[in-house]
């Protein structure tokens, strides 16, 4: 992707095939761990002999690996190098497992961590409520969508304006009214209760760092009778988890803490 017009300044066609290649890495995931390059072709609208350009040069530079089954593409090395650069590099990653395990364990429900990533929350750490023979449960790696109790925790306390248009593309006008109104109640009350289908609920709150929201920590749950007011168990456990771990990655051991409400 060399540019040749003399100025030091990336060309248009550079700037296209940056794009491109991020959307190809995005179409990846826990439930997508392989792709052709007919599937990458469909899903992003190019031809067949484009996608497989990409493909292949992506390859070439450590992006993509060629899969196990014949003419598939796998995420590459050089991302999985990359990954864990990234992760490395959130201090809440580090500090937040004896946190999640205490939440798990003081509730009774899988406890999860999340960061946000290219254009939506994807969940990071997962602690599962072990002493339960039957749980809820989500896989680490999993992109979290508009409906979920934590990407609206995000959305009230992000400062990027495109993140709503990115969580609501396809949305219609209804959907974008509800997830505004969600949003807004979650920034007022500090944190966010969402049903999901199957009669499972989640509740997330924020953790900040000194930068703003670093992450959001949610619960989940399928207790139909669970007791989700503000001053319940619940809601007190988490919330004093998400309190612990800002004032862990802002250094105050005291409990100071700055206000981020109005992020």
């Amino acid at each position: 992707m060399a540019n040749n017009d003399g100025t030091g300044e990336a060309s248009g066609s550079d700037i296209q095939a940056v794009d491109r290649v991020g959307q190809i890495c995005s179409l990846f995931g826990p439930h997508t761990t392989e792709l052709t390059a007919a599937e990458v072709a469909e899903r992003l609208g190019l031809n067949r002999t484009t996608a497989y350009r990409y493909c292949a040069s992506m390859v070439t530079a450590g992006i993509l690996d060629r899969g196990p089954r014949r003419s598939t593409f796998v995420l590459g090395g050089l991302m999985l190098q990359l990954g864990i650069h990234a992760l490395s590099r959130r201090r809440v990653t580090e500090v937040a497992p004896p946190h999640l395990a205490e939440l798990s364990a003081a509730v009774r429900m899988t406890a999860v961590l999340s960061l946000w990533g290219a254009r939506g929350p994807v969940v990071t750490l997962v602690e599962e409520d072990r002493t339960r023979s039957a749980v809820v449960t989500v896989r680490a790696g999993t992109g979290l969508d508009a409906t979920a109790a934590q990407t609206r925790v995000f959305l009230a306390h992000l400062t990027d304006e495109r993140a709503f248009g990115w969580m609501t593309e396809g949305s219609t006008s209804a959907q974008r009214a509800e997830l505004e109104a969600a949003v807004y109640t979650a920034r007022r009350s500090g944190y966010c209760i969402a049903s999901q289908s199957g009669g499972v609920f989640t509740a997330a709150a924020p953790v900040f760092d000194e930068y703003g929201i670093a992450a959001t920590v949610g619960l989940l749950g399928a207790d139909p009778d669970a007791d989700l007011s503000a001053d319940s168990p619940i809601i007190t456990a988490l919330l004093r988890t998400t309190t612990a771990l800002s004032n862990e990655l802002r250094g105050r051991p005291d409990g100071s803490t700055d206000d981020h409400s109005e992020l």
